[in-house]
């Protein structure tokens, strides 16, 4: 089975690169992410992870 990963932060100051390292090196071949406040409820990264579009 394939992993996924899901990585977030809260400004755009900040920076996803360590979560994405570490997910990586986790076996994640598939990292969605997302640049937003813990307030904020429109994540579509997390949405994309939990709703994949269907190909073909």
């Amino acid at each position: 089975m394939s992993k996924v990963g899901y990585a977030r932060v809260s400004t755009s100051d900040q920076s996803l690169d360590l979560q994405i390292q570490k997910l990586t090196e986790c076996g994640c071949i598939k990292i969605f992410s997302d640049t937003s406040t813990g307030s904020d409820t429109k994540r579509q990264g997390l949405v994309d992870l939990f709703d994949p579009p269907v190909s073909g």
